[in-house]
């Protein structure tokens, strides 16, 4: 017999299933928000890394010579940048004293550590230097 004025609730038993199909819910929706952030830091390192690589290749032959050979140096103690300069010799079918500007290959390497593993990003270009 129900007794007016009492009102049905819910029972122990739903109370935890819903509590259950809530923990679930946040815990799927937590990853994906951090996935997205995980996502987002290592975008933004692999822009600043492709800007750094960019502006030492830029200012090759502009703000330093260019010339055969390597060097490299950091930035922010986290990036570590190297250039190698090299003839680029494929290319050349005629014979390379009657030319009177040389083709070098530029490459540059921008190493940095994103606290779960080393990455890396490679540029290549090809220069034209006059001969002395």
């Amino acid at each position: 017999m129900k007794l007016p004025g009492a009102s049905r609730g819910f029972s122990l038993i739903e109370i935890l299933v819903a509590f259950v199909i809530l923990s679930l819910t946040l815990g799927v929706i937590m990853q994906i928000f951090s996935g997205g952030l995980r996502n987002v830091r290592r975008s933004d390192d692999y822009s600043r890394a492709l800007f750094l690589a960019e502006s030492r290749l830029a200012a090759l032959g502009v703000e330093q010579p260019l010339h055969e050979g390597g060097m490299s140096g950091e930035l922010d103690r986290r990036y570590h940048w190297q250039i190698l300069v090299q003839p680029y010799r494929e290319a050349v079918t005629t014979d390379e004293t009657q030319l009177k500007v040389g083709l070098y290959r530029v490459m540059v390497v921008v190493n940095w550590d994103d606290g779960r593993q080393a990455r890396h990003l490679e540029l290549t270009s090809l220069r034209l230097v006059p001969r002395p």
